[in-house]
């Protein structure tokens, strides 16, 4: 009975370690979304082509979600976002000094939104992919990437 009682008092401590493991916010895409994320934002070139860029958001998340937001002196906004299950390979343009990588999808996976736009108003349209200028990146550091991406592709396609 004593072994019994030793157990249930066990199970009383373990029991709570178990579920509150279970539910913690690390996500199976973490680690690859973090490096993503540092390497985006380490090599993001703000001075590139487009000049009267005030600011921008670049965002990856465990869940998968791939957020970039550009907003404009004249009070323009463009929001391009995808899932990266949806992500089928990176493109690099340019020069290890400056240039566009290219995060491609499988199809119109790509949502762009631009708000405040002097021609158009408010636009929702769908594209297959999201440019992002970078500099001072290596190719070894875009190798690393499209791993990242793809592993994180994987990963979240066995969820």
């Amino acid at each position: 009975m004593k072994k019994f009682t030793i157990l249930l008092k066990m199970g009383k401590y373990v029991l709570p370690c178990l579920i509150f493991l279970s539910s913690s916010s690390y996500g199976p895409t973490e680690e690859e979304a973090g490096y993503v994320q540092q390497k985006l934002t380490e090599h993001y070139n703000e001075e590139s082509g487009i000049k009267n860029v005030k600011k921008y958001e670049l965002h990856i998340t465990n869940t998968g979600f791939c957020r970039y937001k550009r907003f404009f002196n004249n009070g323009k906004v463009e929001y391009f976002s995808c899932n990266l299950v949806k992500y089928k390979a990176l493109d690099y343009l340019g020069t290890v000094q400056s240039g566009t990588l290219l995060l491609r999808t499988k199809g119109d996976d790509v949502i762009v939104q631009t708000y405040n736009d002097s021609r158009g108003g408010d636009i929702d349209s769908m594209a297959t992919s999201i440019a992002i200028p970078l500099k001072n990146i290596q190719a070894e550091d875009l190798n690393d990437l499209e791993e990242k991406l793809e592993q994180m592709s994987v990963k979240l396609h066995q969820q």
